[in-house]
C-alpha cells in the first residue's frame, strides 16, 4: 500500500468511525483498516502478547505514517486529543500496555490518543435555548 492509498484509507475508515462513535482511536482505526484483528487486540489487552506492533500488519514506517495521517485528520476535523491509558484486562496486578516493541514515549504517545468530536459552538446554543 502506497503512502497515498494509506492517507485515503485512514481518511475514510476515521471519517466512518467518527460518525459511528463521535471519537476516532488509533487502535480502533487499524482495525477498521484491516491491520488488527479484534481477536488480537483482546489477546493484548489480556497480557497475551506483549506489545500490539508485534501482530499489526504493515512495517513500522507504514504504521508510523498511518499514525502521523491519523493526526493530520484530526486537526483537519478540529477534534479534541485526548490520551488514553490502556491497562491490562483479567485477573492479578493491572499494568500498563505498550504498543511498541521499544516503549518509545513519542511512539506509545501516538497510539493512545484518542481523537474526540467536540460539540459545536451551535449544538450547544440549541440545547441551551431549546
Amino acid at each position: 500500500m502506497s503512502r497515498k492509498d494509506i492517507e485515503k484509507k485512514v481518511y475514510s475508515c476515521a471519517s466512518e468511525l467518527l460518525h459511528e462513535k463521535g471519537y476516532v482511536s488509533p487502535v480502533d482505526l487499524l482495525i477498521k483498516m484491516d491491520r488488527l484483528t479484534k481477536k488480537q487486540v483482546e489477546e493484548w489487552r489480556f497480557g497475551k502478547i506483549p506489545y500490539l506492533e508485534r501482530v499489526t500488519i504493515g512495517n513500522l514506517s507504514k504504521l508510523h505514517h498511518t499514525l502521523q495521517t491519523l493526526e493530520k485528520f484530526a486537526r483537519k476535523e478540529e477534534l479534541k486529543s485526548s490520551k488514553t491509558v490502556y491497562m491490562q484486562w483479567g485477573k492479578g496486578a493491572k499494568r500498563p500496555l505498550r504498543f511498541s516493541k521499544t516503549g518509545n514515549p513519542h511512539m506509545e504517545g501516538m497510539y493512545s490518543t484518542h481523537y474526540v468530536r467536540m460539540k459545536s459552538e451551535r449544538q450547544t446554543d440549541l440545547k441551551s435555548n431549546g
